[in-house]
């Protein structure tokens, strides 16, 4: 019996429903923090040092998250939990176990593009990245699609029919 979950078709052409999707990348990013481990997927997205401290966000920018990335791809809807260990920049061990499948119950594509903006025809959105970040003491975890638009974001960039702004879903701190 195979443990891979059910596939379901997803929506990512018909504006008139909501965009879902079957498959997500994954990535995940710590600041500020000393041995971050996250497993995802029977796998370590993120297995920090646990004698050195990360960054803080706070050196990168204000649009820091803009940056972070999700080489784990094509995961097919939901391998299960994130667990995630770190220490925060004050020495405190925290644990977390991050219900990615319930997050995304509903499979909706989490995006700012308004209905009217959305692209006329063809593939609307892309299949999004699932991006956890661990900041201190606080988790966020974030969804990134490529959303197609109707109008170029950049005039004069053809290759700026898009928006991939990262959409908060989660944020707790321990």
């Amino acid at each position: 019996m195979s443990t891979q979950p059910a596939y379901v078709a997803p929506n990512k052409t018909d504006a008139s429903r909501p965009l879902t999707f079957a498959q997500h990348d994954f990535g995940a990013v710590a600041y500020d923090t000393f041995g971050c481990t996250v497993l995802y997927n029977g796998e370590y997205a993120l297995r920090d040092s646990d004698d050195a401290k990360t960054p803080s966000s706070a050196t990168l920018g204000a649009d820091y998250r803009k940056h972070i990335a999700a080489p784990w791809a094509a995961i097919r809807n939901f391998p299960g939990p994130a667990q995630v260990s770190w220490r925060s920049k004050d020495g405190s061990a925290h644990e977390a176990q991050i219900d990615i499948p319930d997050l995304f119950e509903d499979r909706v594509i989490r995006h700012n593009v308004p209905s009217a903006e959305l692209a006329d025809s063809g593939v609307i959105a892309e299949d999004p990245e699932i991006l956890l970040e661990v900041n201190d003491r606080t988790v966020n975890v974030y969804m990134r699609a490529m959303v197609h638009t109707r109008e170029l974001q950049i005039p004069g960039n053809k290759h700026s029919d898009f928006r991939n702004d990262p959409v908060l879903v989660f944020s707790h701190t321990y």
